[in-house]
């Protein structure tokens, strides 16, 4: 079973076993999938120039869409405005963190520093976030509902096993911030 990160001289440390590892790759691999766009960006010089994507639309998976939201709620115009101006950039940088803390899972023991664990720390989010989609998450009474999901011998569905990946990876970055947190604490 992984051990917490913790923050200690070296930066921040944590250990997971194999399998674990190799689920957290699945996890990054499937959520780099989602977020690399299925057309390429438009080639219109003018655009690439100033960083604007013209062909961006809204998501048509909610999961996805959770990743990607909408900026602005109250107007269309201004939201695909935004999205025009940022998407590109925000699927990168998602894509990147996401590489990055795959690349980290060499070894079984993860030393992280501050770069490196805010990079773990924003992979881990963008996996809570997709699951949480795919589990119904809406209010605290559905996470509570996953939360009651504690026994990998009793996963016998997808939702199940679902659950408890959602806990694991919950369980990791919840670990993972308190261990920066206290790695902050001890700079000042």
């Amino acid at each position: 079973m992984a051990k917490a990160f913790s923050a200690g001289r070296r930066g921040i440390t944590g250990f997971l076993e194999p399998a674990e590892r190799d689920l957290l790759r699945k996890l990054f691999a499937d959520i780099i999938t989602m977020l690399e766009p299925e057309t390429p960006a438009h080639e219109d010089p003018l655009a690439a120039l100033i960083g604007l994507d013209m062909d961006v639309a809204v998501p048509a998976d909610p999961a996805l869409l959770r990743l990607l939201p909408n900026a602005v709620k109250d107007d269309d115009d201004a939201a695909l405005e935004f999205r025009q101006l940022t998407e590109r950039s925000l699927r990168e940088t998602k894509i990147g963190a996401l590489r990055a803390a795959a690349l980290g899972l060499e070894s079984e023991k993860l030393v992280l520093d501050d770069e490196a664990a805010k990079l773990w720390a924003m992979a881990l989010n963008d996996v809570r976030l997709v699951l949480a989609e795919r589990l119904e998450i809406r209010d605290e009474e559905d996470a509570e509902k996953v939360h009651e999901v504690q026994d990998w011998g009793e996963a016998d569905d997808v939702e199940s096993y679902l659950s408890l990946v959602y806990n694991f990876v919950s369980w990791l970055q919840e670990s993972l911030v308190q261990a920066m947190l206290s790695a902050l604490q001890r700079t000042k």
